[in-house]
């Protein structure tokens, strides 16, 4: 599999260069009430697997081999997010070795998979690493997610949810999942936060 290429380390910028380098490459969302303070207070960002970081596609061969499409979009913010100090979450309804293997590849340090109370898993990771409600965000798409997503601080959802998470969601992506969905948010983190990443 084709790893990541190599980034920069993130490097810290005034509030004025911030705001320039957020206008040109930050994926804006006019919809969004939600304020740079609270987009800089994430220390956790936790989501579903499928049909978020992928488009809820499952390709399942005769000899019963599973194959998923993930994006190197969002595969290169997520390292960029631990990178600068933000733990992942990746929690999942299903078991899947095509989630493993991605998770693996791209370090992911939270996995849990054969989770359907999405609400549950994500709380007690929450607590277990002291981080509050306030301080994550959570990304879902179906129904078993919008317990998650309301109890998030920022809980988010992606465009073809279902309603219930789409209802519980303080923000919905303009990226669609599995199409840089993840990349968005992690975007709008970095740019609350003064991060820049462009060379």
């Amino acid at each position: 599999m084709a790893k990541e290429p190599k980034a920069t380390k993130p490097r810290r910028v005034s509030a004025r260069t911030a705001r320039a380098v957020s206008r040109t490459s930050k994926i804006e969302n006019k919809q969004s009430k939600i304020s740079p303070r609270r987009w800089a207070a994430i220390r956790l960002l936790a989501m579903d697997v499928d049909g978020v970081l992928t488009d809820g596609s499952l390709h399942i061969s005769s000899d019963g081999s599973e194959t998923k499409i993930f994006s190197v979009l969002d595969g290169m913010g997520l390292g960029r997010c631990l990178r600068s100090g933000i733990d992942i979450a990746w929690i999942s309804g299903r078991h899947s070795g095509a989630t493993t293997v991605r998770a693996s590849e791209l370090k992911i340090p939270h996995l849990l998979q054969g989770r359907v109370d999405k609400h549950v898993a994500l709380k007690e990771l929450a607590d277990r690493l002291g981080i509050p409600a306030s301080e994550c965000v959570y990304i879902g798409d179906d129904d078993i997610d919008a317990a998650a997503i309301r109890w998030a601080g920022i809980g988010v959802s992606v465009p073809g949810a279902m309603p219930a998470a789409l209802a519980a969601a303080d923000y919905v992506t303009t990226r669609l999942p599995g199409y840089g969905a993840v990349r968005e948010v992690c975007e709008h983190i970095f740019a609350a936060r003064g991060l820049t990443f462009v060379p």
